[in-house]
């Protein structure tokens, strides 16, 4: 069994608004092993960034965590102050942000970025910070590194802007890197080179990785494990293998389901609906209203998780022993069996 080096315990973090409590993320719970990458998955406003920035200490000013810990060395980092948190932040758990262009300072060039954060954080000489920042750079793919060094964010493209903020999160040796959507903005060919860097680094630094995503296909090759979230909880956890292959809950059926498959001339699917008002969140199963497989009860009460093997959990009354039989959705059942095929050629 892998070392635990990140564990969420019931954290629920709301929003204080002039129309109520925004209850953004409620009762999560999961466990980062030391050299994973764990995959948060779901829609906007599922809760997946405010669960990492709550890790990070970078919460809005009218968030409020209300219950839950976050154990870091031991340590419960819901109680850290701004104080304690600057010794951690950036140096141990650093962010790799969705929009490359606003991480980056506009107006500074490249060099002098990745170098404050050496000489910040590691407390280097300038002319340490500047080697160290031209072996990253390196690493990262930017050719050229002694000409690229001098320039600003605007020179760059988006995927070699995307490349420099890795850069900067590799700076201080941290041991936890969180990925927020780090592809959103690129195309794919881009995005393709991205998520191979990221895999390349992480282990090679010996790094554990959360990745936040909104499309299961973007973590399906360097996930170990998945966590799906809706409406401020974790649904679904298991295995890549599991919830690819095996998928048990009916949100992440319509998450697989929704994903482009280019072998068939399907309609893509979407997820009828929208997700629910978290100021007033509905009882049961918040997923009900959007379920076309929901049962009575999932209007009435909220479903624990079931258990389908040591490392994969839903929580969906589909699987209590008395629900009745439900077979996921034909399109999906045929993509997963194509998927099957073809690692056995």
């Amino acid at each position: 069994m892998k070392e635990k080096i990140l564990e969420v315990n019931n954290l629920s973090v709301s929003f204080k608004t002039y129309n109520g409590l925004v209850r953004a993320v409620r009762g999560v719970d999961f466990t980062l092993h030391k050299g994973e990458t764990l995959a948060i998955v779901g829609e906007s406003g599922s809760g997946k960034s405010v669960t990492t920035k709550a890790i990070l200490g970078i919460l809005q000013k009218n968030a409020v965590i209300e219950s839950g810990e976050i154990l870091y060395n031991g340590e419960d980092l819901t109680k850290y102050s701004e104080k304690d948190f600057y010794k951690i932040r950036g140096k141990e758990i650093s962010l790799i942000f969705q929009d490359p262009l606003s991480a980056l300072n506009p107006i500074m060039k490249i060099g002098k970025q990745i170098t404050e954060a050496l000489i910040l954080k590691e407390k280097m000489s300038h002319d340490a910070a500047k080697k160290r920042a031209l072996e990253l750079m390196e690493m990262v793919g930017i050719t050229n590194p002694e000409v690229r060094y001098e320039q600003y964010p605007f020179q760059f493209s988006g995927g070699m802007r995307q490349r420099i903020v890795i850069a900067i999160a590799l700076a201080s040796n941290a041991k936890i890197m969180i990925c927020d959507e780090p592809t959103t903005a690129l195309d794919v060919t881009i995005q393709a080179k991205i998520l191979d860097e990221i895999r390349h680094i992480k282990e090679t630094q010996h790094l554990s990785v959360i990745f936040i995503t909104h499309d299961l296909g973007v973590v399906a090759n360097m996930a170990d494990r998945i966590c799906v979230m809706y409406a401020g909880r974790i649904v679904e956890v298991g295995t890549s293998e599991e919830i690819f292959y095996h998928p048990a809950h009916p949100y992440t059926w319509a998450l697989l389901s929704s994903m482009p498959d280019l072998e068939t001339k399907e309609r893509l699917f979407s997820i009828p609906g929208t997700p629910p008002n978290m100021i007033y969140p509905p009882k049961g199963d918040a997923f009900a209203e959007r379920n076309q497989y929901a049962l009575a009860i999932d209007f009435e009460e909220e479903p624990p998780f079931f258990k389908l093997s040591d490392t994969h959990y839903a929580a969906t009354w589909l699987l209590h022993p008395s629900a009745p039989k439900v077979e996921m959705p034909k399109v999906l059942a045929d993509r997963i069996a194509r998927m099957q095929r073809k690692e056995h050629i």
